[in-house]
């Protein structure tokens, strides 16, 4: 019998084609029935809803049915009919079933429903078939997408920088490295130091943190860029903010100061919200009804509010006489904690603030020194249960002053030579900001850890799939 192409079950459920033969494969979500009918519910990834394929158990082989079990994976062909049922528009009454790949019952872990996320972690492998998983994973498409669509609309140049690096962006420190040596038994210099000269790149390197470094390099030539990659960092932290590798975007602009770096910022993430909420309709519903009841009207009020903008000398003044006892204490010149933030957002404004002007000790070495001496043109954006969710600034484009910031850092000249060149040759006012992407999703999905919002997380302990 000759078959028709397969149409997914995305497709096929949105069809008006009723009475026409279909081809349809996928994964078996569940089934049921008795002697007389049996209903299969069918999913193959491309969204939320299942399609219910009908069958007469006497057109069928016994044995053939008795393998249709939750998560086998067939073919199935079929007349699209209007379903009898409720739950679904449209049902495939099938009349040619082949068996791709069966699942004993017996031993398969998603049999049942109801698993806890923490479980699902350990199976991150098979975690994809669940109706969670697929939702969060389509959403992570989907924003990937918005954020390459946004960026080449406005004009941006998509820039890869690298992702081995001798330089640390951020001076944190924590930085896996990168290396051919034999380390069981490395060469060593006269002083008995590892000898770096002698290994691939003639230097100590590492994966990198950022490549904003690199960006504003390109931003200094072709105005407008952004990156999109992935990023490392070797804390052995095990919150549920915090992956070992993760992915971040990073605009860099030239000719733009800290109100524009502000403006542009707020609207990236508005724009990217609604487009989640325009063409993730389906799995924002499952997640809100299934996590995070208030998670759409989250989203929604994101979009059509105007963001705060707030001082941090301001910012702690709020904090300092709210009444709240925070379990880190607040005080002018400290680096505000998630709690504080949160409290800024949830409970005093009660909308997302981006904060400015932060004090220059508890922040990276690039940013513009404002000339009160003591602060920065920073800027971080913060969220409802997120905390800053944007963290970026205007960048020092004085070659003096920047130049005397990393001598004051003790940062090595060696590392950062080319860096700092650009403020020699050209120099312009320039601004940028970094988005951590898994962020950004634990927003847009409602998830409560960052590791649920990533295929295969890298954590402390943790490098199995």
């Amino acid at each position: 019998m000759q078959t028709p192409g397969r149409v997914k079950v995305v497709d096929l459920l949105k069809s008006k084609e009723l009475g026409k033969v279909f081809t349809v494969k996928g994964w078996v979500r569940t089934k049921r029935g008795n002697k007389n009918v049996v209903f299969i519910a069918l999913n193959d990834g491309s969204t939320i809803n299942n399609l219910q394929l009908v069958a007469n158990p006497a057109d069928f082989d016994e044995e053939i049915l008795k393998l249709v079990t939750t998560g086998a994976c067939l073919k199935a062909v079929g007349k699209l009919v209007e379903s009898q049922g409720s739950g679904q528009p449209v049902e495939l009454q099938i009349e040619l079933l082949e068996l791709y790949g069966t699942a004993d019952s017996e031993s398969y872990p998603l049999q049942k429903k109801g698993h806890t996320l923490e479980f699902l972690r350990e199976i991150a492998h098979l975690r994809p078939r669940t109706n969670t998983f697929g939702a969060v994973l389509r959403i992570r498409h989907a924003m990937a997408f918005a954020i390459h669509d946004y960026f080449n609309s406005h004009g941006f140049v998509y820039l890869h920088t690298p992702v081995i690096t001798a330089s640390d962006a951020e001076g944190a420190g924590a930085m896996f490295q990168v290396t051919t040596l034999d380390m069981n038994k490395p060469p060593r210099t006269q002083n008995g130091e590892i000898d770096y000269q002698q290994d691939f790149f003639g230097k100590h390197t590492s994966l990198t943190v950022s490549g904003q470094l690199e960006g504003e390099l390109a931003a200094l030539a072709l105005s407008e860029i952004y990156t999109f990659g992935p990023t490392f960092r070797a804390e052995n932290s095990n919150t549920p903010r915090h992956l070992a590798e993760f992915w971040m975007i990073e605009p860099e602009m030239a000719f733009y100061e800290i109100e524009e770096n502000m403006d542009l910022a707020e609207d990236f993430i508005k724009s990217l919200v609604k487009y989640a909420l325009d063409n993730c309709a389906d799995d924002l519903k499952f997640l809100n009804d299934m996590w995070d009841k208030e998670l759409i009207a989250r989203l929604q009020a994101v979009v059509n509010t105007r963001f705060v903008r707030l001082d941090y000398t301001e910012g702690v003044d709020i904090l300092m006489k709210s009444g709240e006892k925070f379990e880190f204490p607040v005080s002018w010149g400290a680096d505000l904690q998630a709690e504080h933030e949160r409290y800024l957002v949830e409970k005093h404004f009660k909308k997302p603030v981006i904060m400015t002007n932060y004090p220059k000790e508890i922040k990276a070495f690039y940013m513009k020194q404002n000339e009160d001496g003591k602060t920065v043109r920073a800027m971080d954006v913060l969220f409802p249960k997120i905390g800053e969710i944007i963290g970026g600034s205007q960048r020092e484009e004085n070659y003096d002053k920047l130049r005397a910031r990393i001598d004051e850092l003790n940062i090595p000249m060696k590392d950062l030579w080319w860096y700092i060149d650009t403020r020699r040759f050209g120099t312009a006012p320039h601004s940028g900001f970094g988005l951590g992407f898994e962020r950004l999703l634990l927003f847009v999905t409602g998830m409560a850890n960052i590791r649920d919002v990533i295929p295969f997380p890298r954590t402390p302990k943790n490098a199995e799939f």
